[in-house]
């Protein structure tokens, strides 16, 4: 059978937000599968703020990078019959020919069971979303029963997984976040304190929130919130840098340097990629998923259907336009 994959192209260099032109539409016939390789079919893919940094060291003409959930329609190997579904990094593409051998850190594999629960969740908080909140804020921050927890970007996909991590923990939990209507889901899902960074003063409503200080920040954004947050850490404090959004789309925000505070009092600050826990991966997975089924933790996704509007999909949620993971479904 032969088969016509759609895929979007890094066709311009981006220059401040991502715009539409900055995406081109093409076409491709599949070729065969060879030994040792399968197709699938893409069903919901992933839009991250990851893309917009990572896709500048590829050439203009690239696809785009990207995680996905797909179908396996045809196979040579083993490990990936017919009909189970996959997560892989396979791009912007509806369909996709892979060979696993010598991927080491982002290799593909069968999405486990997840019972009555969507497959959609294999790219969110079941996925390398909810692993990126699981090990770097349980591995890196070590947060301990009581202490206070800041989580910046805390309506993103990563962000509203780590404060709920934190209450199942037994922490006081802050989140900033950019709008009213993310405040009060983040206060619907167990967060203590929401803040609204576009509206008040953080450094104010911080301190009201946490007048004993910060022991642990989980950082997705960088810039000036993130710099207000560190000055109002605590002795021995830890910090998990995930992301610098506020960055992504232009050149950074000036602030004070916050090095002093580091000195003084003594942080820890560690920049972490979530592939680190390659080797444990599936215990991530197995832990979220017990959450979830437990009640503990909820997830939220922002769906955006036709696989035409991958553009615009991703330029809304550098936007924030979403609420918990963003994701297009194919069809």
């Amino acid at each position: 059978m032969v088969y016509t994959a759609k895929k979007w192209i890094y066709a311009r260099a981006f220059g401040g937000e991502p715009k539409l032109d900055n995406f081109c539409l093409e076409e491709e016939i599949m070729p065969d599968i060879r030994e040792g390789e399968f197709l699938a079919k893409a069903e919901y893919l992933s839009v991250d703020p990851y893309m917009r940094i990572y896709i500048l060291s590829y050439p203009i003409g690239s696809v785009m990078i990207g995680g996905q959930i797909a179908q396996v329609l045809e196979s040579k190997h083993p490990e990936f019959p017919v009909g189970a579904y996959v997560f892989g990094q396979f791009g912007w593409r509806t369909y996709a020919i892979c060979n696993p051998t010598g991927i080491a850190t982002r290799k593909p594999y069968v999405l486990p069971d997840f019972g009555v629960l969507p497959r959609s969740l294999g790219i969110g908080t079941l996925g390398t979303v909810g692993n990126s909140a699981y090990f770097g804020f349980l591995e890196v921050c070590r947060p301990k029963s009581g202490e206070t927890v800041v989580v910046s970007g805390a309506a993103g996909a990563v962000g509203n997984i780590v404060g709920q991590i934190g209450k199942i923990k037994g922490c006081k939990v802050i989140g900033l976040a950019g709008s009213d209507v993310k405040c009060r889901w983040l206060e619907e899902i167990g967060f203590d304190y929401a803040i609204n960074y576009k509206t008040t003063d953080i450094g104010e409503e911080l301190l009201k929130a946490a007048p004993e200080g910060v022991d642990c920040y989980f950082d997705n954004v960088g810039g000036e919130i993130s710099a207000i947050v560190k000055k109002q850490m605590r002795h021995f404090g830890r910090i998990a840098c995930c992301g610098t959004i506020s960055m992504y789309n232009g050149s950074p925000i000036q602030v004070e340097d916050p090095q002093r505070d580091f000195v003084s009092k003594q942080l820890v600050q560690e920049g972490f990629s979530v592939h680190r826990w390659t080797d444990r991966w599936f215990e991530g997975i197995e832990q979220n998923l017990k959450w979830i089924n437990e009640g503990n933790l909820k997830y939220r996704e922002t769906i955006t259907e036709g696989f035409e509007n991958m553009p615009l999909a991703f330029i809304e949620m550098m936007k924030g336009g979403n609420i918990g993971k963003a994701i297009v479904a194919v069809e």
